[in-house]
């Protein structure tokens, strides 16, 4: 069964640090990419970080320098870490999971990709950035 579970979020203060983390399991072979996404009230999905297998990472202007992306092989887990936070930080923070596509099963990944491009996700983390 596949099935992406996050968890980590929470409320803290700006200039404070959180870690979110994504379990993922039942992908295998078919597995391409992690990607954390978030979606403040009134706005749109917006893409944050993506690992792909072989190791490349990106990240979003928003928060490059800030948040560093990682990943556990041994536990299957995606970690988000997230430090100096800011208010606009504040969101419900998702975490995804795109797979090989096509004939001959390939990851294609340059650069963050639009949620359109991920295949399950998971349920979502709030994370509020507040005095």
């Amino acid at each position: 069964q596949l099935q992406v579970v996050e968890s980590g979020g929470g409320l803290v203060q700006p200039g404070g640090s959180l870690r979110l983390s994504c379990a993922a399991s039942g992908f295998n072979s078919d597995y391409c990419a992690t990607g954390w996404f978030r979606q403040a009230p009134g706005k749109e999905r917006e893409a944050v970080s993506s690992t792909v297998v072989g190791g490349n990472k990106y990240y979003s202007d928003s928060v490059k320098g800030r948040f560093t992306i990682s990943r556990d092989n041994t536990k299957n887990t995606v970690y988000l870490q997230m430090n100096s936070l800011k208010p606009e930080d504040t969101a419900v923070y998702y975490c995804a999971v795109k797979l090989k596509k096509g004939t001959f099963r390939a990851c294609i990944v340059r650069g963050l990709q639009s949620p359109q491009d991920y295949d399950y996700w998971g349920q979502g983390t709030q994370v509020t950035v507040s005095s």
